[in-house]
């Protein structure tokens, strides 16, 4: 009877653990490996950490090739690196929309619409399936924001994986992921043309100036990028993750006379103190005549891009965020692109 008893717990035991298997391999969710990869530098032709490396890496890119994929480097907006300027007619990083994707090409089209559009013919069209798999878009702040990933979309499972991957490489130096989802907030990014877009920020390093520890933290973030790609597409499985991520909910602008003049500068106990909790009644801005303009919120806020220089055209002294968590999915490449790759 002992023997019996024993073997049926052991048979019980053994379909516990077959039962346990199928039920986690039914949760991990096949991803198509990630095979055409671009690296955009310059889409802001005076933030130069992303120029240096990309024509770096266009002249030398064996750092960056991976086994499995084809990695390519891009100078996004060669004319606005040429001057050394933000653009030359308009914002490069704010028109891959529909409208001006499918604008008629006319002698007048501002240089950026027609740049965008032989991007998008390039590495697109964006949202199509020949449109490349992953998109590192590299980008300098004036604020001081350290080495920051940008988000699109919270459902992207593989890009929150990576996400993960390159926070805990770079630990325990800080990474925070801004995410951008919003729905009155559009930004049609250059990197919105690729399936999987990553914003790399990172600052503060002034603009039409490189700074070697700048530019060092950025070539890491894309370094570890690239080193999750290639263990994805070899067949690492990364199980569920959750990532803290700021989500951005509002823009602020610096207060304005009746002329729609700039009449108060953003306080020096905010200054600097981005992804730093601001809470109902500390500072915000300071006139010069010395009256403190309080912030004034129901609920504590982290903000951003604070006081970044190409912002003030924008109307912009920074976003406010707040914090929460992002988890993906048990991912791996789906086994019949392993197969036959």
């Amino acid at each position: 009877a002992k023997v019996l008893l024993h073997s049926y717990f052991l048979f019980c035991f053994q379909q516990f653990l077959e039962l346990l298997k199928s039920m986690t391999s039914a949760s991990v969710v096949d991803k198509p490996p990630v095979r055409r990869v671009a690296i955009f530098g310059g889409t802001h032709g005076n933030e130069l950490s992303g120029v240096f490396l990309v024509k770096h890496w266009q002249e030398n890119g064996a750092e960056i090739q991976r086994t499995g994929m084809e990695v390519k480097p891009f100078l996004t907006n060669p004319r606005a690196v040429k001057k050394c300027t933000r653009y030359i007619d308009c914002d490069l990083n704010r028109v891959f929309d529909p409208d001006n994707l499918g604008r008629t090409v006319v002698e007048d089209i501002p240089y950026e619409v027609r740049r965008a559009q032989e991007i998008n013919h390039i590495f697109g069209p964006k949202g199509s399936d020949d449109a490349y798999d992953l998109i590192f878009d590299l980008h300098n702040t004036t604020s001081n924001m350290g080495g920051t990933l940008i988000l699109e979309n919270s459902r992207d499972d593989f890009t929150i994986q990576m996400f993960h991957y390159i926070k805990n490489a770079l630990a325990p130096e800080r990474c925070p992921v801004l995410l951008i989802e919003h729905p009155s907030l559009k930004y049609a990014t250059t990197r919105s043309v690729a399936k999987h877009p990553v914003g790399v920020e990172v600052g503060p390093q002034p603009h039409g100036v490189v700074r070697a520890d700048t530019l060092d933290k950025m070539r890491k973030i894309v370094k570890h990028g690239l080193d999750f790609v290639q263990l994805f597409n070899e067949g690492r499985e990364f199980p569920p993750c959750t990532i803290e991520v700021f989500k951005i909910m509002e823009k602020v602008d610096y207060p304005r006379n009746k002329n729609d003049e700039v009449i108060a500068i953003i306080h020096p106990k905010l200054q600097d103190q981005d992804w730093q909790p601001l809470n109902n009644g500390d500072p915000l801005f300071v006139t010069l005549d010395g009256e403190v303009i309080a912030y004034k919120g129901d609920c504590t806020v982290y903000p951003t891009f604070i006081n970044e220089a190409a912002y003030y055209e924008k109307k912009q002294a920074f976003v406010n965020t707040v914090k929460m968590k992002l988890t993906a999915k048990h991912i791996r490449s789906s086994v019949l692109d392993q197969s036959t790759s």
